[in-house]
C-alpha cells in the first residue's frame, strides 16, 4: 500500500470491487439499496484524509442509512493513523440535511416511541464527529441546511465559498435543531443570533456567515481545494497530542470557571511537558528545522 493512497477496512465496512485506490464505497449492510452504498467516499493524501458525501443529485442530503455510515466513518479515522478529516461534499453542494423524501415521506401519525429510535443514528453520528480527537475540516461549497449545517459547524474548521448557503432550515419544516445545533450555533454566535437564525430559518450567506463567526474563511470556488489542502497540512504538521488537549479545553471552555479553566491548562501542560512531542518541539526550535511530531 502507498503512503499517498490507503484502503484499509474496520467493522464490517469493505471497499466495494473496483473501487480500491483513492476513492471508497462504505458498505454497512447486505440490505442497503445501490444508492446508500454510495452514500460516502473516503480518500486519504498521506496523513490527510478526505470523507466526502457523494448523492449530487439529491445535494448530498443523507438517506436512512447514511447516519450509521457516518458515524462508521468517523470511528475508522479515529483509529487510523491518519491525522487530518477533511469533510465536503460532491457534486458542487456540502449537504441538504436530513433526506426527509426517504426517511420520512412526509408521513404524519408516528408514535413517539419510534421517532425517537429514528433520531438515535443521527444523533449518533454527530456525538462521534464531536467525540474526535484530531482536527476536522468542513469545505462547503453550495448548501449546508439542517442536519448538513451542523455537520459543517461540528466542524473544527470551517472554510466556505462564496457560493455557500446556511440555513436551520428546520423550523420551516415544522422540527427542532438536531445533530447538535443547539449546542452548536450559540457557542459560535452567540445566543441572541442563534435564536434569530433557529428560530427563522433563513438563509445565511457566506460573507454574513463570516462575518458573524459560523465559518473560519471564505474564497472563491475554484480556491477552495487549494485553501482547504493547506489548512489540513498545517494541521496535519501539529503536535497530535497537543490538539487533542486543545480540543478537548475548548470544547469544554463554557462549562469551566475560570479557575476550573486554569486546571485543566496545569494539567495538560504538566503532562505534555513529558512527552518526546514536546522534546522535539523544543529541538526543532532550536535547531531552526520543521518539527517532526510522532503523537508521543
Amino acid at each position: 500500500m502507498s503512503r499517498n493512497e490507503g484502503v484499509c477496512c474496520r467493522n464490517g465496512l469493505k471497499p466495494i470491487a473496483g473501487m480500491v485506490g483513492a476513492t471508497r464505497r462504505w458498505v454497512g449492510s447486505a440490505a442497503m439499496t445501490d444508492e446508500a452504498l454510495s452514500f460516502i467516499t473516503t480518500a486519504d493524501r498521506g496523513p490527510v484524509r478526505r470523507l466526502t458525501l457523494d448523492r449530487p443529485h439529491r445535494k448530498n442530503a443523507v438517506p436512512p442509512e447514511g447516519w450509521a455510515q457516518l458515524a462508521e466513518a468517523f470511528d475508522e479515522f479515529e483509529a487510523s493513523n491518519q491525522r487530518v478529516l477533511i469533510v465536503t461534499g460532491a457534486g458542487g453542494d456540502f449537504c441538504a440535511g436530513a433526506d426527509l423524501g426517504d426517511e420520512m415521506g412526509g408521513e404524519t401519525g408516528r408514535g413517539i416511541a419510534e421517532t425517537t429510535r429514528m433520531m438515535r443514528a443521527p444523533a449518533h453520528a454527530a456525538l462521534r464527529l464531536h467525540r474526535l480527537s484530531k482536527p476536522t475540516v468542513a469545505a462547503v461549497d453550495g448548501v449546508a441546511v439542517g442536519a448538513g449545517m451542523q455537520l459543517a459547524l461540528g466542524c473544527d474548521i470551517v472554510v466556505a465559498t462564496t457560493r455557500a448557503r446556511f440555513s436551520e432550515i428546520f423550523v420551516k419544516r415544522g422540527m427542532a435543531l438536531d445533530f447538535g445545533g443547539t449546542w452548536l450555533l450559540p457557542r459560535l454566535v452567540g445566543l441572541a443570533k442563534a435564536r434569530e437564525l433557529a428560530l427563522t430559518g433563513r438563509i445565511v450567506e457566506a460573507r454574513e456567515a463570516l462575518a458573524i463567526g459560523m465559518v473560519a474563511l471564505v474564497v472563491d470556488e475554484p480556491e477552495l481545494d487549494a485553501t482547504v489542502s493547506e489548512i489540513a497540512d498545517d494541521l496535519a504538521a501539529g503536535a497530535p497530542l497537543a490538539q487533542r488537549f486543545i480540543k478537548t479545553g475548548l470544547d469544554r471552555s463554557w462549562a469551566m470557571t475560570f479557575e476550573q479553566a486554569l486546571a485543566h491548562e496545569d494539567q495538560a501542560q504538566a503532562i505534555l511537558l513529558t512527552t518526546d512531542d514536546f522534546a522535539e518541539g523544543v529541538a526543532s526550535f532550536r535547531q531552526r528545522r520543521p518539527p517532526q511530531f510522532r503523537g508521543r
